[in-house]
């Protein structure tokens, strides 16, 4: 023992350790560090055992299911494979029978064209004969006439007349009741398709129109206006009734005053002042007098504004300041009670739709059918007719030709050069005369009667003429035994012819002749 080991003894047993539990201590960590080691290495050597059987678990469940996929592939092959192998079956069946079917085209083509020859070779002695017997049989038609003309002594033409004037003889009866059925057929006929146009048109292009003959209405925000319009003892209402000359109506209808006068220029000038003086809100005397003067003023300028407003709704957008002016200046006039402007605004609707319809110019016969009447702005300064007034000025501010050419014939004052000059006659003519448009005056309504009576009775053949249905309707009176039923049609006709030259009319005249055949018995 070293002298260091005997003071390492000497230092634990001061220290109350005895050495030998000392070695036995370490003897016993050495050995529970042997088992430890032995301990782990066992445990580790069961984790790789139980991995690996985890492992070839793994590799047998993947081994299987790869088994599986390629079965399941295996299948799918041989099903494509095998509709493969039947399509290709059923594709080289159908080119079967294709090529038989072009094999048996082509076998009877070839029949065909060795026949062809022969065919064309009967046809040509077919075609031979056949041009043979034609002269054949003029030659034998020409002995015959010349034989009938030498017996019977007659030319060909005195032959004919004498035997269309025995079948007309023989068949009247028969032939006017064919051409009634005819002339009815086709009377129906283009009456209805004529009416099926100008109904889809109608219905597709008129406005609403307010025929304006003395009264005109303003609309009021509220009822509790009526009161201050009519002012402090009605001096608002004579004030106002005195500067513009035109009437205030006010009643119980609700929302609305009426303004009464029979110068439709005075009703617009009253309108508009009204319409401000309520926008603004201060009804007065003075108030009144003022604005009076100042839309007296500004005049032109609003009619030029209602001009160009109104070509801009029906999209007119090349027309001069003096048009507009001239087109709110038709808004001012009244034609048989109707508006002009609103007549105008119907005229150029129609006609345009017309146009579409039946293949006119829809821009030529909408732009004339506005201006149409532009003359009756200016024809009571002017001399001359409406329709010659109104060439001559838009022949001054530049409008197109084709549309003065469309408005110089609406009424037939000139001669119709296009289409689209019919198209607004036609127009002018619906406008004009379809229900409630137009309010004619006694004077006027009595004058045409009387012309149209003094017409029906400058023929000889008329013992009575009568008119009805608002002289809509002339009904003519003949004899039975002086007019037999085919002269009586041609003088229906030559009556209506008449009228058309002579008597000038809104719509049209209905023409109808009488011829009463009275048979009288006695029993005695």
């Amino acid at each position: 023992m070293t002298q260091n080991s005997q003071y390492d003894i000497i230092f634990l047993k001061s220290m109350n350790f005895d050495p030998l539990y000392i070695i036995l201590s370490s003897a016993a960590f050495g050995i529970g560090a042997v088992l430890g080691y032995l301990s782990r290495k066992r445990l580790a050597s069961l984790d790789a055992r139980v991995l690996e059987q985890k492992i070839r678990e793994k590799l047998t469940q993947a081994e299987n299911q790869a088994e599986k996929i390629i079965l399941r592939a295996k299948e799918e092959a041989m099903r494509i494979i095998e509709d493969g192998k039947r399509r290709l079956d059923e594709e080289r069946a159908e080119l079967k029978k294709r090529e038989l079917r072009i094999e048996r085209e082509r076998l009877k083509l070839e029949e065909e064209k060795m026949l062809l020859p022969k065919q064309k070779k009967e046809l040509a002695e077919n075609l031979e004969k056949a041009r043979e017997l034609k002269r054949r049989l003029e030659s034998l038609e020409e002995e015959r006439r010349k034989a009938l003309e030498k017996i019977s002594g007659l030319t060909k033409e005195e032959a004919k007349k004498l035997l269309f004037e025995k079948i007309e003889k023989e068949f009247k009866e028969d032939l006017l009741s064919r051409i009634s059925k005819l002339e009815k057929e086709g009377y129906l006929k283009y009456q209805s398709r004529a009416k099926e146009i100008l109904a889809s048109v109608i219905q597709k292009s008129l406005p609403s129109f307010l025929n304006e003959l003395t009264t005109t209405q303003v609309a009021l925000p509220s009822d509790d206006l009526k009161g201050r319009i009519i002012g402090k003892e009605g001096r608002n209402v004579r004030t106002f009734e005195e500067k513009t000359g035109v009437q205030i109506i006010i009643d119980d209808t609700p929302g609305v005053v009426f303004l009464s006068s029979f110068d439709p220029q005075r009703r617009e000038i009253a309108k508009i002042v009204l319409e401000n003086l309520i926008k603004d809100g201060r009804i007065q005397p003075s108030r009144i007098e003022k604005e009076v003067e100042n839309i007296e003023k500004k005049l032109p300028e609003i009619l030029e504004r209602i001009g160009r407003e109104t070509a801009q709704e029906l999209q007119i957008f090349d027309l001069p300041s003096e048009i507009h002016q001239l087109l709110g200046k038709l808004k001012l006039r009244q034609s048989f009670g109707q508006n002009v402007l609103a007549h105008s605004v119907e005229v150029a609707i129609l006609a345009e739709r017309l146009a579409q319809e039946i293949g006119g110019d829809p821009k030529i016969a909408k732009k004339a059918g506005l201006l149409h009447d532009i003359g009756k702005a200016v024809d009571q300064k002017v001399e001359g007719s409406h329709v010659e007034i109104g060439a001559k000025i838009l022949e001054k501010f530049g409008i197109e030709k084709e549309v003065i050419e469309a408005i110089k014939a609406h009424h037939f004052e000139y001669p119709f050069s296009s289409i689209e000059a019919v198209l607004v006659q036609v127009a002018d003519a619906i406008s004009s005369s379809r229900p409630g448009a137009r309010k004619e005056t006694e004077e006027f309504y009595f004058q045409r009667i009387e012309s149209l009576e003094k017409v029906a009775k400058s023929f000889p053949e008329i013992k009575k003429a009568w008119v009805v249905e608002a002289g809509r309707e002339l009904r003519v009176f003949v004899d039975a035994k002086e007019v037999d039923e085919l002269e009586g049609r041609n003088l229906a006709r030559e009556i209506a012819k008449k009228i058309e030259e002579e008597v000038e009319y809104p719509g049209e005249i209905k023409v109808v002749l009488i011829r009463e055949s009275r048979i009288i018995e006695y029993a005695r």
